[in-house]
């Protein structure tokens, strides 16, 4: 599959879910189904949040990644797909393959900038942690805080920044070069029992946080370059 064009997903943003709460809420309702049961998994995860990030990253649409594998050619065998995809999360075995890089020019004509196309499987593992994370870290976040947040938008910090322009005559304007590519990823992920640490694994175990420290990033076929990464 052609390099271009090109949609990659942004980070945390997956499977463009949208507003707070419990995960898999959609309109407030979420269907009751009883799945079955049998030998208990290590993580909790409900098959239905599984189902409910396919729907979402299918929605969202999206380029194939590293596997050349579309959202069509998922869906020929998307139960099959989706169960073992719950299985590995939920047993704490899933592993992410390498994300796709595409170079994509910067509007000022000075460089480019990488995006990292997942797979679809791995769009759908990413939602699912962002379903059962989301509303745990949500309650932390600046009050200022606009970007990636449910319910937020761009427009709404420019509402802001319009109301805020009437009361003060200055602005900072600043940006971090590369930063997530430079950023030291182990003290983002503190040491489970830190009292610094968001208790995620309370709520999905935490593999779910710490399951992208080392995936790849592929450029091409077959070249592959190690990336540290988390959720």
């Amino acid at each position: 599959m052609a390099d271009c064009p090109v949609v990659a997903e942004k980070p945390g943003n997956a499977g463009g879910a949208k507003g707070a709460g419990h995960p898999g809420l959609v309109e407030g309702q979420l269907p009751v189904q009883e799945e079955p049961t049998g030998k208990p998994k290590p993580f909790a995860i409900s098959k239905q949040i599984v189902w409910e990030a396919y729907r979402r990253v299918k929605a969202n649409k999206g380029a194939a990644g590293v596997d050349g594998e579309s959202i069509a050619e998922f869906e020929k065998d998307r139960d099959g797909n989706l169960y073992k995809l719950w299985n590995r999360l939920s047993s704490g075995s899933y592993f992410p393959p390498p994300v796709r890089a595409v170079e994509i020019p910067k509007k000022s004509g000075c460089g480019v900038r990488v995006l990292g196309v997942p797979t679809v499987a791995d769009r759908v593992a990413q939602t699912v942690a962002k379903m059962y994370l989301e509303p745990e870290v949500e309650p932390f976040f600046h009050e200022d805080s606009y970007g990636y947040r449910p319910g937020r938008s761009a427009l709404q910090a420019v509402a802001r920044c319009r109301e805020r322009c009437w009361k003060t005559d200055w602005v900072i304007d600043l940006d971090i070069k590369a930063f997530f590519d430079e950023i030291p990823h182990d003290l983002i992920q503190v040491e489970p029992g830190h009292p610094d640490r968001v208790h995620a694994e309370e709520v999905t175990g935490q593999h779910l946080v710490g399951v992208r420290r080392s995936a790849g990033c592929q450029r091409g076929r077959p070249t592959c370059r190690s990336r540290t990464r988390s959720w």
